[in-house]
């Protein structure tokens, strides 16, 4: 591939930044540039905080939250949550919208994804497994379906049903109202919207 700039640097730079979602080569060149025009302490500083989160951070082994301990604050602090409610999302953003809106005190599993057979992803790729053995071995009396309105998302959610359906302990499934629009992300969702779909939740069903 022919290089496009004349410095190989600058090449590198672009191109690494342009991995991140969202970013082409034209927004990478421009986050370049005008990491170029500041000092080099400032520039240093972000390089640091980058490996630093990558280096510090980790998956909670209980709901697959971010945490910088082996279990995180939220299940941590299970005594001062509903520790018999778990609401399951579909990545970390999706906790952080439900815990923005402050009208859910339950505990989370993050799945990591959704099933899209057409990407490859199976129910083996994803936190499912892990969920039904909560399911199983905890105290858990109902489980949200919170994972956005997406045909992957229905997908997901279908399987989720089956799955814990055969569970030796009994759970209610319950999925978000109908506020979430069609085809839409939960991350998407506004705060406001999202607080309402929570409390007016009804029983899933296929």
């Amino acid at each position: 591939m022919e290089q496009e700039f004349a410095s190989v640097l600058l090449e590198n730079a672009v191109t690494s930044l342009s991995r991140l979602p969202g970013v082409g080569r034209k927004t990478a060149l421009r986050f370049a540039l005008h990491l170029l025009r500041r000092d080099e302490e400032e520039v240093t500083g972000i390089g640091e905080a980058i490996i630093n989160l990558r280096k510090g951070i980790r998956y909670c082994r209980v709901c697959h939250n971010i945490s910088e301990e082996e279990i995180c604050p939220l299940c941590a602090s299970e005594e001062r949550r509903s520790s018999g409610v778990v609401c399951v999302v579909e990545n970390v953003r999706d906790v952080m919208s439900i815990e923005n809106t402050g009208r859910y005190n339950g505990l989370y599993h993050v799945l990591g994804g959704l099933i899209s057979p057409i990407d490859g992803i199976g129910p083996d790729s994803l936190e499912i497994s892990s969920l039904a053995l909560r399911v199983a071995e905890e105290p858990i009396s109902e489980v949200i379906l919170a994972t956005g309105a997406t045909v992957e998302a229905d997908t997901t959610n279908f399987y989720i049903y089956r799955l814990l359906a055969k569970s030796p302990r009994p759970v209610k499934i319950t999925q978000l109202a109908r506020g979430v629009a069609v085809g839409n992300e939960l991350e998407y969702t506004d705060e406001a919207t999202l607080a309402r779909s929570l409390l007016d939740r009804t029983p899933f069903e296929m």
